[in-house]
């Protein structure tokens, strides 16, 4: 059976396990540290991560980063970019457009979970999370390390910037081909928000219609 190290001890590196398990992996946990190995309450092994390199076992192994923190996941996938091959795992009951499931396929480190559906002509950046239900439209672009929370519905023609978070249950509106709305890097998305014009970048946006908290 093919191994899955999981980088994480949380929740929903646990999430991301029911994933790999569900796609026929093997998985091992992967602590940062002694203190979060022994924190850990999950049902698989847990590996340091200072092992890591040191350990012939894990030759052969892929890899997945289960942190939903953006600027995190992005050091963890920096810091072994030349050493580990990261693999995209997508849910078997996510559901794709034409051609859409191929495009994801080509990225490095994507995961996508139970029932998120994708339309078409979506582009998907590396390292970047769909959550449970989120739903994706047509043309949309969303860069490396975005986190799309639980629930989230994205319209078509929207470009999300590098390491967004997109809150559980906020809706991104329409934009048009010729003017794509426009998520900023870093900006955060609150919770049930619904966005109706562009955001600028390493802002906050909360409410009906979002506005600008930060």
């Amino acid at each position: 059976m093919k191994t899955l190290g999981i980088f994480g001890t949380s929740g929903f590196a646990r999430e991301v396990d029911d994933i790999a398990c569900a796609l026929g992996w093997h998985t091992v946990f992967i602590a940062r540290d002694e203190a979060e190995r022994v924190a850990w309450n999950g049902p698989v092994d847990v590996l340091l991560e200072s092992d890591l390199a040191s350990t012939a076992a894990t030759a052969g192994w892929q890899f997945t980063i289960g942190i939903g923190d953006n600027t995190l996941r992005q050091k963890v996938a920096q810091r072994y970019a030349s050493q580990l091959e990261f693999i995209n795992l997508l849910h078997p009951s996510a559901s794709f457009g034409r051609g859409q499931k191929a495009l994801i396929e080509a990225r490095r480190g994507v995961i996508v979970c139970a029932g998120v559906r994708f339309t078409n002509n979506i582009q998907v950046g590396d390292f970047s999370i769909f959550n449970l239900n989120v739903t994706v439209g047509h043309d949309v672009i969303v860069d490396d390390f975005v986190n799309v929370s639980p629930g989230a519905n994205i319209s078509g023609n929207v470009h999300i910037g590098s390491r967004c978070w997109v809150g559980t249950g906020s809706a991104l509106n329409q934009g048009t081909p010729e003017a794509k709305l426009q998520i900023g890097a870093d900006t955060m998305i609150g919770s049930g928000s619904v966005v109706v014009r562009d955001c600028v970048p390493g802002a906050v946006y909360v409410g009906i219609p979002a506005k600008r908290m930060k």
